[in-house]
């Protein structure tokens, strides 16, 4: 999908990778010199990873603006404040402000992971976008609860392996376990005489 007329989409894999990138750079970073100076690393890492998607699909989606604006902002405190506490309860953050908004989409009758996954050309009833907006709100509950367990409890390193390794694939097989529900429904809203929600 084009928008601004230049850009083309990039394969999943390829997007995935570039999101990919600024926390391997994060990883590495941490490990030569310390988290203060991996934080500002991550910052323009994402800042260029972003860039790059913008230049590639000419737009950018709502996640990754958030993610973005969210890695510059707490980037900036753990920076100023000489204080890595402010990175590591960034996850926490983010986590639980994707499930607000969608709950909060929920409360408004909006079916906000419908957007989101529609424009990948996804088409489902409304009832089976419900029961996946509560799966997604209950899997960024638990990944802010994770990462408070992680960065209270064990090593700024280890917190660090966590966060590279540790959510981005978590994330990716919380999404693959999605597809049995997803391709029965596309099924069935396909199904002649299946009228949708």
């Amino acid at each position: 999908m084009t928008a601004g007329g230049n850009g083309h989409a990039l394969p999943g894999h390829v997007r995935t990778a570039i999101d990919f990138v600024p926390l391997l750079v994060f990883f590495v970073a941490n490990y030569l010199w310390g988290i203060l100076p991996a934080t500002g690393v991550l910052v323009v890492a994402t800042v260029i990873a972003t860039a790059i998607l913008w230049l590639a699909e000419r737009r950018i989606p709502p996640i990754p603006v958030a993610t973005a604006v969210l890695v510059g902002f707490f980037g900036a405190l753990t920076l100023v404040f000489d204080d890595a506490f402010f990175i590591k309860i960034k996850p926490t953050v983010v986590s639980l402000l994707f499930a607000a908004v969608l709950a909060g989409g929920l409360a408004r009758g909006k079916l906000l992971v419908k957007y989101l996954f529609g424009a990948a050309g996804i088409q489902l009833r409304d009832a089976a976008w419900r029961v996946l907006t509560w799966r997604w709100i209950a899997f960024f509950v638990l990944l802010a609860a994770l990462n408070e367990v992680v960065w209270r409890s064990f090593s700024t390193d280890t917190w660090v392996s966590y966060k590279v390794f540790g959510i981005l694939p978590l994330t990716l097989v919380f999404a693959g376990l999605q597809m049995p529900l997803i391709l029965r429904e596309q099924k069935a809203a396909s199904t002649p005489g299946e009228s949708p929600d």
